[in-house]
């Protein structure tokens, strides 16, 4: 008489009860977090090492992010995540200098009016927490090679934060030819002027450089012809445009009018805010999967209407960035926000946060 002696399922083994930890991502990320809050299986964390104020309602941060962070050109931005009060909060930010030896990242935050996540990074958010952020992108970068006519960059608030990563890198590069990068930097006075100093020293030491300031609270706010004549070869020169919304559309809407100008590189923040009547006239969108609907005002985004009727969308950045609000339109017409493009094509991927209807919408929601 024989027996056969059979090892156990390797499948039931892996399912014992006790294993179940390692079976589960989740588990095994808040393990690791335990041991270390900067371990990870594959997601970006980074420690916040310094604050440091750089006007009265902006300051820059600077993170040290762990090794699964692939690096960064200058001009591109990130995602960062944070919990406040029990809720993960997704906000989007420029990269404010060049790479670094010591493989730090900076970015800076101006406090908006009623901003959580703002006044959070500015006031809550201790040195030493970890904070988790996506991969950088973007080709807001440098040229490989500066044109002949020159370069022409031009930020208004806080726009400035992803020049200053540019100027780092060309200065670094050795850029010499004197006059051949021009700056225009919009602020609303000398003291809400981010990187004021820095910019100053910097002009001072590097004849490439002409720098240009217009501060609205005393020269008022600029059209886009009245400031771009401060640079009167603008239109040859390769030109970066970063700021607020309306800004930038002022900006934009002026290039286009000029007969063979170069090209104007844009880095946008997101749509214009929007002043609407409580009476505006309004369509109806409905969303597919969860049988739900709600009237969404003409001008208004999507996203904003939506939680305005107590629904609550996946949102991240806010500002057309991230796309963790994008879902299909079935049909309808929308508008986009920040480049007013209006498009009534079916099964398109919208962005609700800088999408408004025009007509009656049906989204795969």
């Amino acid at each position: 008489m024989s027996s056969v002696l059979t090892a156990p399922r390797t499948s039931a083994f892996w399912r014992a009860g006790w294993l179940h930890p390692l079976n589960d991502r989740h588990a095994l990320e808040e393990m690791l977090a335990g041991i270390d809050p900067l371990l990870s299986l594959g997601t970006v964390k980074a420690r916040l090492v310094a604050r440091q104020a750089e006007t009265a309602s902006c300051c820059s941060l600077r993170f040290k992010p762990n090794r699964w962070w692939r690096g960064f050109v200058a001009g591109q931005h990130l995602r960062l995540s944070v919990e406040i009060k029990g809720v993960r909060c997704e906000r989007a930010y420029s990269l404010s200098t060049a790479p670094q030896a010591d493989g730090c990242i900076e970015i800076t935050v101006q406090r908006q009016a009623g901003g959580k996540v703002s006044s959070y990074l500015h006031d809550e958010l201790p040195l030493g927490a970890v904070v988790e952020l996506s991969q950088a992108s973007g080709d807001f970068t440098p040229p490989t090679t500066l044109p002949a006519a020159g370069l022409l960059l031009i930020a208004a608030g806080s726009g400035i934060t992803p020049m200053r990563g540019l100027l780092q890198t060309l200065h670094a590069r050795g850029v010499a030819a004197p006059g051949s990068i021009c700056l225009i930097q919009v602020c609303r006075s000398q003291q809400d002027c981010i990187y004021g100093q820095e910019l100053d020293t910097l002009a001072a030491q590097w004849p490439a450089l002409r720098l240009i300031r217009w501060y609205s609270a005393q020269q008022s706010r600029p059209e886009a012809a009245q400031l771009l004549a401060l640079a009167p070869d603008h239109a040859q020169r390769l030109s970066y445009l970063c700021g607020p919304a309306g800004f930038m559309r002022n900006v934009e809407s002026y290039w286009q009018s000029l007969p063979d100008a170069a090209p104007l590189h844009l880095e946008r923040f997101g749509a214009a805010p929007l002043e609407l009547a409580p009476d505006a006239p309004a369509v109806q969108v409905q969303l597919q999967r969860s049988g739900a609907g709600f009237a969404s005002r003409r001008g208004a985004a999507l996203l904003t209407e939506a939680e305005r009727a107590g629904l609550a969308p996946a949102y991240g950045c806010r500002i057309g960035i991230c796309r963790s609000c994008q879902c299909r339109k079935r049909s309808g017409t929308v508008q986009d926000l920040v480049t007013g493009t209006v498009s009534s094509e079916p099964n398109e991927w919208i962005r609700l946060c800088v999408s408004s209807a025009q007509s009656d919408l049906e989204l795969d929601l």
